[in-house]
């Protein structure tokens, strides 16, 4: 990954602010100093820009409580990131500002939590030795989870049983059953049928289905129901799945007015409750067990002044289980990135084959499109510049305006059409780094351009590859927001035969991998998502015991 940290270093501000002293929890976490950790991974100078920080701003109330917070921003960043040390159980590589998903058929409009965020700003002339240290930490993190990975084909019997809690309904089927009430545009009910993968895309042919960015929690749900190492008794259980449909949780509340911070906690609270009542939840302090939330993690990472989300995943009982989800937290080391869900699942290893033959011979007409919907209430989001660059371009670029009420994105098969026509796929940040539309472009076997490494390369450990170069290509968002860059003209310039290479690389080694199957079916040849997800939580929980 240090070729992603060099590609993203840039000039920096230490931003500081106030943090309150965390509220005691009754649950006991595994203590640790994060202040030590991050001094003995920095490189002394970083050591000493600190310090002298800290003698600068001792009046301005630096450390409050126990608790250190230091905000890093860069040109690279779309948005501050900050370090809180001292007390709390992990690092936190923290988004100031809860964001919405970031794709284009949804939470569309800029999250009002955003505004009026106040730091206070020191400029020490030259941070890049800290962003580093900071980047390296992360690096080093994500590295970890990337030796949690398995290509072991043993037996149940030898790794061990998984145990499906069976929750009360309101944790997960009463949730489903709000469908109709969750967003005020549209009526979420028609994408949970056939075992929440919508309904069927004849025009794509078998196995493509209107499946909601949404969806993964009760995919992933149903796909466990009839996993082979599936135990129906506790103590013979490795690994315990909680079905807890968190996202679609806080996902009804999302735009609801006066809604207060106690109700949009109270469900996820009822349910550590409920979990303090099994004695599996104590045997190894939670680290066996594992959630799936269909969100991402900023919106379970409620901070103090703002409206947007919950608290769950702050809970200091929910340091240690594993927590899969579309868009991790790049400092938690038990967060880990799962692809979103695309539109394609196949029943059988053909059904991946045939879409396969039918990708890389598809007849790429354009060099580039892009296929979403400008922020204009962001002005430091590049999308803009990218639609005028792209309609500019127009013979070498296509825009699919994927604005509300103009239809543009409407129908799946339209999306994925554009992709399989094109060469490369504009992949900017949306409000959040990540976007459900990388995968949707990968399973087309359209090359993602991506602007942030937080899109992808320190997201997804166990289904992307740490060498980006494989699959995509980069480009600084601070060049193309100075206007230094026109992005059609710089991917005119990559060669045919590297592109080739590399689509050839994305259909036969990553496109398998990153869709989830149909929940009633089998593959055999390949492994799918679901699969790949599940092996490497044996591998991890089997290491607990190591």
């Amino acid at each position: 990954m240090a070729v992603a940290a060099a590609a993203v270093k840039k000039k920096s501000r230490l931003l500081i602010s106030k943090k309150p002293k965390p509220q005691q929890q009754e649950f006991i976490s595994p203590s640790s100093s994060v202040f030590l950790l991050l001094l003995r991974r920095l490189p002394s100078a970083a050591i000493l820009i600190l310090i002298l920080i800290f003698l600068w701003s001792s009046s301005t109330t630096i450390i409050s409580g126990n608790l250190l917070h230091v905000c890093v921003s860069a040109r690279k960043l779309h948005n501050v990131y900050c370090i809180s040390a001292g007390t709390q159980p992990n690092i936190a590589l923290q988004l100031p500002a809860p964001v919405n998903n970031g794709t284009d058929n949804d939470e569309k409009n800029n999250n009002p939590a955003v505004a009026g965020n106040q730091v206070l700003t020191f400029r020490s002339g030259n941070n890049e030795k800290l962003e580093e240290g900071a980047y390296r930490i992360i690096e080093e993190l994500i590295a970890e989870q990337r030796s949690w990975s398995s290509e072991s084909t043993s037996t149940c019997s030898d790794r061990g049983g998984v145990y499906v809690y069976e929750l009360p309904a309101k944790f997960n089927k009463d949730l489903v059953s709000q469908c109709g009430d969750m967003m005020p545009w549209e009526n979420l009910c028609k994408y949970f049928n056939n075992g929440a993968m919508g309904e069927p895309i004849e025009k794509l042919g078998r196995g493509w289905y209107q499946t909601h960015q949404y969806s993964l929690e009760f995919i992933f749900h149903s796909l466990l129901l009839n996993h082979p190492c599936r135990v129906y008794n506790q103590n013979e259980a490795k690994l315990f799945y909680v079905p807890f449909y968190g996202g679609l949780d806080i996902l009804r509340w999302h735009f609801k007015n006066n809604v207060s911070h106690a109700l949009k906690d109270s469900l996820g609270l009822e349910l550590v409750r409920w979990l303090e009542s099994q004695p599996a939840w104590f045997k190894k302090s939670g680290k066996d067990h594992v959630f799936v939330l269909g969100k991402i993690s900023w919106d379970f990472r409620r901070k103090d002044g703002y409206n947007w989300g919950s608290r769950f995943l702050e809970l200091d009982e929910m340091q240690n289980p594993m927590k899969l989800l579309i868009e991790r937290q790049p400092w938690h080391l038990n967060d880990i990135g799962v692809p979103h869900p695309t539109y394609f699942h196949p029943q059988s290893d053909e059904d991946i084959i045939s879409w396969q033959h039918k990708t890389i011979t598809s007849n790429r007409r354009s060099l580039v499109s892009f296929a979403g919907a400008a922020r204009p209430g962001s002005p430091g989001n590049i999308r803009s510049i990218l639609i005028k660059q792209c309609t500019i371009n127009h013979e070498k670029c296509r825009f699919l305006d994927c604005a509300r009420g103009s239809g543009g994105c409407d129908h799946p098969e339209s999306i994925i059409n554009l992709f399989m026509e094109s060469e490369f796929c504009l992949q900017p940040p949306g409000d959040s780094p990540t976007r459900k539309s990388v995968f949707d472009s990968l399973v087309a076997g359209c090359i993602p351009v991506l602007f942030d490494p937080f899109t992808a390369y320190y997201q997804y450990p166990w289904h992307l590859p740490q060498d980006h170069k494989k699959y995509s290509v980069l480009i600084d968002q601070a060049d193309v927001r100075d206007m230094k860059v026109n992005v059609v003209e710089r991917l005119a310039e990559i060669g045919v035969k590297e592109r080739e290479n590399m689509r050839r690389y994305i259909v036969y080694e990553l496109l398998p991998g990153l869709v989830y199957r149909d929940p009633n079916s089998k593959l055999h040849k390949f492994k799918d998502a679901f699969s790949i997800t599940m092996n490497n939580l044996f591998e991890r929980v089997n290491r607990l015991d190591g």
